[in-house]
């Protein structure tokens, strides 16, 4: 211990003795593992909180819909816009299952602006749903009240709306018992949802919850392009009985291949979704940007390795007379060795240290800056510190081995 603890205060004279060359040294670690804490601070935090907005849109849902959640390119396109358009029937027949609790037909669209008074809101999303759809999408009705079965029966022209629509139109009234314009037609506000905030920053209280029924009546129901054909349409949000998720999608798949006439031997004309599904497409999106930073961290790395490597290289070069000494008086070959290498990974260690308190210092400044919020986890400060220890390890092999291998008479020849 004591051999251990004299090697590390001879390594910490040296650098005492250059500190301008070790700061310089230590330079290409500190950018790397920065940018690795950094980055992976970002990650995590975005991670943390795309998967508590998908919690909040409900529990354990499940989602029936035309097309896919993700489209790889075009293929298959005139193949999905062909498949049988899905109905708020279908959402009936399939709220009649036993693993089903409820399920509601949703079908929306975007209108380029929403007027009141001198008050006005862009790119507001217009939902026609039934009476459940606070329930399954874990919709809170803040003020005045939420939907009625006969809300849907009669095509009441009522709405809905979403806490961002509220503040912006209505700053400094309530909006119940108000009236609002939607291409030509008059909607009384009969309600505002509680604030969700934002998911992947857009805002999800920048919209209008009206009956799908009365949604009918708004917008027309033709769609002529592909595009329109297979992504314009009623989809099925389902709730379904708690602990049942895997059975409610087996009887859901066989009930819509029933409907839809299919035999045996053909495939699925409509896709089924889970929350699940859409954490791990969003986790896959980001995996590809984890793996481009932690490839351009690793640069870093070496490039800072490679600087130990030759600083410690010029410090063998520097002390082979004091190499020759210690050998004289009895220092083994692996006794110079372990001071060499241990200060090679000191010096990695404490550019990794530096490097760790700035990574988590720019997490946490981005924050303050941005909507994106930082999550520093224990395994990201070992990563930090594990990648350090490893460059100094590798890169301080060759100059410690080749320190040990001096000729003990030429070194204290050397001038």
């Amino acid at each position: 211990m004591t051999n251990i603890i004299g090697k590390i205060t001879l390594s910490f004279q040296t650098f005492k003795a250059h500190r301008l060359r070790s700061f310089l040294t230590t330079l290409g670690i500190i950018i790397g593992v920065t940018t690795v804490i950094a980055i992976l601070s970002l990650i995590e935090g975005l991670n943390r909180s795309v998967a508590s907005q998908i919690q909040s849109i409900g529990s354990d849902l499940v989602f029936l819909q035309k097309h896919p959640m993700v489209m790889a390119g075009p293929r298959n396109l005139e193949e999905i816009a062909n498949r049988p358009d899905l109905t708020p029937d279908d959402a009936e027949a399939i709220t009649r299952l036993s693993s089903v609790d409820v399920a509601i037909p949703e079908i929306s669209q975007q209108a380029s602006k929403i007027k009141y008074r001198d008050h006005e809101v862009a790119q507001t999303r217009v939902t026609g749903s039934d009476e459940n759809y606070s329930r399954v999408n874990n919709r809170f009705v803040e003020s005045g009240r939420d939907f009625t079965r006969d809300d849907v029966l009669h095509r009441r022209s009522v709405g809905i709306i979403g806490s961002y629509v509220a503040s912006n139109l209505f700053p400094e009234e309530s909006p119940v018992g108000k009236e609002l314009n939607i291409r030509g037609h008059r909607i009384m506000i009969i309600g505002v949802f509680k604030e969700k905030g934002a998911f992947l920053g857009q805002s999800m209280d920048n919209f209008i919850a009206i009956p799908y029924t009365f949604y009918e009546k708004i917008y027309s129901q033709r769609r002529e392009s592909v595009i329109e054909r297979a992504f314009f349409g009623y989809s099925v949000d389902i709730k379904p009985v708690p602990g049942k998720i895997e059975k409610a999608i087996d009887e859901i798949r066989e009930l819509m291949r029933r409907r839809h006439g299919l035999t045996f031997d053909k495939p699925d004309d409509f896709e089924i979704g889970t929350q699940q599904r859409l954490m791990e497409i969003y986790q896959n999106i980001t995996r590809v940007g984890f793996v481009a930073i932690v490839a351009i961290a690793a640069i870093s790395l070496v490039v800072g390795g490679i600087g130990i490597m030759n600083i410690m290289l010029v410090s063998v070069a520097e002390r082979t007379r004091e190499i020759g000494i210690r050998k004289a008086v009895g220092a083994s070959n692996q006794n110079i060795l372990l001071q060499f290498l241990t200060e090679s990974i000191i010096l990695a260690l404490i550019g990794g240290i530096i490097g760790i308190i700035f990574g988590v210092l720019l997490a946490r400044l981005v924050s303050v800056v941005s909507p994106l919020k930082a999550a520093v986890s224990f395994w990201m400060i070992v990563l930090g510190f594990g990648f350090s220890a490893a460059v100094g390890i590798f890169f301080g092999i060759y100059p410690a081995r080749r320190a040990a291998s001096l000729n003990p008479i030429e070194a204290l020849r050397y001038e």
